[in-house]
């Protein structure tokens, strides 16, 4: 039998794919992990060798243009070609990469930003011109590039090259945190007058690797490029497999056709962790676990009824049910070990005797609420089981309704009262200009309050960081105190990695600089 998403996988793979799922219905939640995987020391780095990755794809909508990179192939295919002017940390503040400095006026709103000496893989070099050409595309208003909100305070119209490597930005509004529109999401540099015909044929960029094949929903080949300005790869070659079914990423990892498998289940890191035969490594506090509740509408148009919520949650309960353990509780706030995060709030605890008094204030002591969960993402429908049981001990009832993994992330945005929610990491700053002031194009609580509004413009308008830090943590004490996320736990992102692979990172959240990072691993 032989598979089209994924070349080599025939008869015998698939059998003992099926064989190691049954064994995994058999695996308890016990046992412990280190925070360091083997595969992330190794000693003296080797070059040398091919490198295959197995990711889940998109089918015939896989694509090299970075500005249209969604799925993780695509973005971890696209930071392997191309290079941002900055990037995303482990606590997700912006690092420098294709800009060396930036420096703002007093007023925040020019910055003055210059380039490092780079060059692209045909020779040529990374100019200003290039990086304004990029900007200008991704903001394109007949394009619907990913990074393009992330971009909107930027004036691209004033803003110009003031030398090869130099360019002044000017910005709509004052913006404190302008490394964070460097270091978007999709806000790659390509070369001037690169068309996306460019982008299909032979994509050409600044990455440690350039382009040699690409057959979209199989397989994407890349070569080692030697003057990448940070040092060329270890690796000779990488490759991107597609392998839509996790069982298949493990199968394919087990049976030596891939060396590196992305976005393992926590059942089966459980039963293969310290086994001896692969590696597994864990990328901490890499995805928000939360329930949504809509502020707009009753009954969490109460804040009483908010706050009942906060006190009803187990933590632990829910981290250890619906993540297998693989992950931390949460305290109401998004972003838990980035930067502005605010930890010295109290951890909250489940409180049933505060939370049946706070619904009896509210007149909601006998409240009936439907949660809306799916399929789509792992632990969903476990977390909403879990918490209905929790809730009936305050007397609320809970019914469990299931949407459809296609429609869910477009109908929860809109509908219903409360569901299950879930985010990928992103600076405190980006999350809350994107979900929680009364513009935010996906606000899903509903959260729309002027004064909240006006404190996220002070912060922006805020040249000191500390002073900074201080009003980012008003904002979140709010939210703590009567916000419309209850998020209960920051679930590990899971990867494999044959015992041969070194280097990789194992301390930095998924999608920032560190993950996928292939010019940095090696074969031993």
């Amino acid at each position: 039998m032989y598979d089209e998403r994924f070349p080599g996988l025939r008869r015998r793979g698939f059998l003992a794919a099926t064989t190691g799922a049954a064994a995994l219905a058999l695996v308890g939640c016990g046992g412990g992990t280190d925070d360091k995987a083997d595969s992330g020391s190794g000693g003296t780095p080797k070059r040398g060798g091919r490198l295959r990755a197995a990711f889940a794809g998109g089918g015939a909508s896989e694509t090299l243009d970075p500005h249209l990179a969604n799925l993780f192939a695509d973005v971890a295919r696209a930071k392997a070609l191309y290079d941002k002017l900055a990037d995303y940390g482990a606590d997700l503040s912006a690092e420098p990469r294709l800009a060396t400095q930036w420096e703002s006026n007093k007023t925040l709103d020019r910055w003055q930003v210059t380039l490092r000496e780079a060059t692209f893989h045909d020779g040529s070099p990374v100019t200003a011109k290039d990086v304004l050409y990029s900007y200008r595309r991704i903001v394109d208003p007949e394009q619907t590039f990913r990074a393009k909100a992330s971009l909107e305070p930027l004036d691209l119209d004033a803003s110009r090259a003031t030398g090869e490597r130099s360019i002044e930005f000017v910005l709509k509004r004052p913006t404190a945190e302008f490394p964070n529109i460097l270091a978007a999401f999709g806000a790659y540099i390509v070369p001037e007058n690169a068309t996306g015909t460019d982008f299909g044929r032979k994509p050409i960029g600044s990455g440690p690797f350039r382009f040699v094949s690409f057959a979209p929903g199989r397989s994407a080949v890349f070569h080692r490029y030697d003057d990448y300005w940070e040092g060329a790869p270890h690796l000779d070659e990488l490759e991107f497999v597609v392998a839509n079914e996790e069982s298949a990423r493990v199968n394919a990892l087990l049976g030596g056709q891939v060396e590196y498998a992305h976005e393992l289940n926590p059942t089966t890191a459980r039963a293969h962790e310290g086994k001896g035969q692969i590696e597994i490594v864990r990328l901490r506090n890499s995805a928000m676990q939360a329930f949504c509740m809509k502020t707009d509408r009753a009954p969490f148009d109460d804040k009483r009824v908010r706050e009942a919520f906060f006190l009803i949650a187990d933590r632990k309960e829910l981290v250890d049910g619906a993540l297998s353990g693989a992950g931390v509780v949460g305290n109401d706030l998004f972003g838990k070990g980035y930067e502005y995060y605010a930890d010295g709030l109290p951890q909250r605890e489940q409180d049933l005797d505060r939370a049946r008094a706070l619904l009896k204030q509210a007149g909601a002591e006998k409240l009936k609420v439907t949660l809306d969960t799916s399929a789509v993402a792992a632990g969903f429908t476990e977390a909403a089981g879990i918490f209905r049981d929790q809730a009936a001990k305050a007397g609320v009832t809970i019914d469990v309704k299931m949407g459809s993994k296609d429609s869910y992330w477009s109908d929860i945005l809109d509908n219903g009262t409360l569901c299950c929610y879930r985010s990928g990491a992103m600076p405190i700053e980006a999350h809350i200009s994107q979900r929680l002031l009364t513009d935010s194009t996906t606000n899903a609580t509903k959260w729309r309050h002027k004064d909240f509004d006006a404190l996220y413009e002070q912060a922006q308008s805020t040249r000191d960081r500390t002073e900074r830090a201080a009003v980012y943590e008003r904002m979140q004490r709010r939210l703590y105190t009567e916000g419309g996320f209850l998020i209960w736990g920051f679930a590990d992102w899971i990867i494999g990695t044959a015992r041969t692979v070194k280097g990789v990172e194992t301390k930095a959240p998924a999608n920032t600089l560190d993950w996928a990072r292939f010019d940095k691993v090696w074969l031993a």
